[in-house]
């Protein structure tokens, strides 16, 4: 048994960042090539939700959900995002069963093999952890882990759009769309929860409504 880790929403400035985690014999995530699983993000939304269905057939599939609230707190409190994300896969990775021999994790540090220091220091793993760079588009267990990580988060930000009732594009903070809708609704209660408060797009565009309003 093997498994992969991959997040998305990283980058985003509204909602949850999701961790996508899929363990399956090696034979099985070989397999997973001909159905088309790679990087999620060579793939359509369409592609995306089809293959997301053959990976939960084929592969045992654990989700997890990092909200802005807790980002907000934890980021606060000085704890980099690359810490919350080892710390969140550490407890993701301390569920997995019996027979999993290697997990495949793709790394947001840019040394790979500090991410695996990282998670090890929250769950010391008895499988080999392999952390690396682009493991997404390497390995098609950790492709698989990132469909199903993209498909949850954009269903989570679908989640958003409608309690809004703005369609805001994609909430990443290289959005256009997004940091305009974010310019007139900053201060928007309904919005409160999905912020993700501490990112400088957000202190930026803070400190920039506060000028205008002394101005």
């Amino acid at each position: 048994m093997i498994g992969g880790v991959d997040e998305a929403g990283r980058g985003c400035v509204l909602g949850p960042l999701v961790i996508g985690i899929a363990v399956a014999k090696e034979s099985v995530a070989e397999g997973l090539l001909r159905h088309g699983v790679k990087d999620s993000k060579e793939l359509t939304p369409k592609k995306r939700e089809h293959l997301a269905v053959i990976v939960r057939k084929e592969c045992g599939v654990l989700v997890l959900k990092i909200i802005a609230e807790e980002l907000n707190e934890l980021m606060a409190r000085h704890v980099s995002l690359n810490e919350i994300e080892a710390m969140r896969i550490a407890g993701g990775l301390m569920r997995l069963g019996e027979g999993v021999k290697r997990v495949y994790v793709d790394s947001p540090d840019t040394k790979s093999g500090k991410f695996e220091k990282r998670i090890r220091k929250y769950f010391d793993a008895p499988f080999e952890l392999v952390c690396e760079n682009k493991a997404d588009a390497n390995y098609p267990i950790v492709s698989a882990a990132s469909i199903v990580a993209k498909v949850e988060r954009d269903a989570e930000i679908g989640k958003i759009k409608k309690l809004v009732g703005y369609d805001f594009n994609s909430g990443y903070s290289s959005d256009p769309v997004t940091i305009a809708y974010l310019e007139k609704n900053l201060h928007n209660p309904a919005l409160q929860p999905y912020i993700r408060k501490e990112w400088k797009t957000i202190t930026r565009m803070r400190h920039r409504k506060l000028n205008d309003f002394e101005a």
